[in-house]
């Protein structure tokens, strides 16, 4: 064949190739995907993966199925959704707890940066230090004035080693001077669980998951750990406030692994902040304890590096991290 001619069918095929490839794209999603949440079911990632999947359901009438794997403060889903083919139908909730892990655990087999590309930051929230009714302490300078009374008696839950629960409790312990043991669990659920059993007297998580407990009055909230009150429970004071320096949040974004097609993530990442921001699911995530956000793909970009920045201070301070 000529070089003109094969050069005008080989445009001529691209030509056709690209409404085909709209098309495909146009369809997605077309089977149901799998969001890997690295926190047990009843966390706070969990609470807010389905509300965000139940959300989507409505616009794609597609299943977004919600699969929880803890452990590792996270990392086994991070390495869950690596080897995935990335196809745009798994994505990762990125979350604080995930982040923190990455810095603090020696054993990391994977690189956030370069493995997983944004979609978007759902939002942000507390973590609140709760109690066991029974522990004398009644407020967060009472505790205080315990563990320095008692240092290494008493005992804190968190998610898991390396995990933001444990890292708050770190550096709780080296702004103030105090020691506690800490006591690693697979989730959040579970220290509350031994929280409530009085076998930690202390445990850390988010909002989400601890504002049933408070409102019930089956654990005592001490304080937030953000560096402003939580709206949601106002009459608890944040840590700070007692603590100067004292600062910790939590937040749940989406990611997807690197070399999903492009066009698929500036989709998801669109309806997920475009279903952040309608009044009636913002409302809903609010009522949970999240102060919403609902960025873009290049608006999670810029967190995830200023929270590396931030977190890379503090793991630094509180000497957490772990030795190879």
């Amino acid at each position: 064949m000529p070089i003109v001619k094969l050069l005008a069918a080989t445009a001529a095929a691209a030509l056709l190739a690209i409404p085909a490839a709209q098309a495909a794209q146009a369809k997605y999603p077309e089977k149901p995907i799998r969001l890997i949440i690295g926190s047990a079911a009843g966390s706070g990632p969990d609470i807010i993966g389905r509300m965000m999947a139940e959300r989507l359901y409505e616009t794609w009438k597609q299943r977004i199925v919600v699969d929880a794997r803890p452990g590792a403060a996270g990392a086994i889903s991070a390495e869950l959704a690596l080897a995935a083919a990335p196809d745009g139908y798994t994505w990762m909730m990125l979350t604080s707890q995930l982040f923190v892990a990455s810095q603090v655990l020696a054993d990391i087999k994977f690189d956030l940066a370069r493995d997983f590309q944004s979609l978007s930051l759902i939002g942000t929230t507390p973590f609140v230090l709760l109690a066991n009714n029974q522990l004398p302490a009644k407020s967060l300078k009472e505790l205080i004035e315990l563990a320095k009374k008692q240092p290494g008696k008493l005992r804190y839950g968190s998610a898991g080693t390396g995990a933001s629960e444990h890292l708050s409790g770190v550096l709780l312990g080296h702004l103030t001077g105090t020691s506690m043991l800490h006591v690693p669990y697979k989730g959040v659920p579970q220290s509350i669980a031994d929280t409530l059993a009085n076998e930690v007297q202390i445990t850390y998580a988010v909002l989400p998951a601890a504002f049933p407990h408070i409102q019930g009055g089956r654990l005592r909230a001490l304080g937030v750990t953000t560096a402003k009150r939580a709206a949601l429970i106002p009459d608890v004071p944040a840590i700070g406030e007692v603590v100067p320096g004292y600062a910790m949040n939590a937040w749940y974004s989406v990611v997807a692994p690197t070399r999903t097609p492009v066009a698929i993530m500036n989709q998801v990442s669109a309806e997920m902040a475009k279903a952040v921001k309608e009044p009636a699911f913002g409302e809903k995530l609010k009522s949970s304890g999240i102060d919403i956000v609902g960025s873009d793909r290049a608006g999670l970009d810029a967190w995830r590096r200023d929270e590396n920045k931030r977190i890379s201070e503090l793991v630094k301070i509180s000497g957490a991290k772990e030795k190879k």
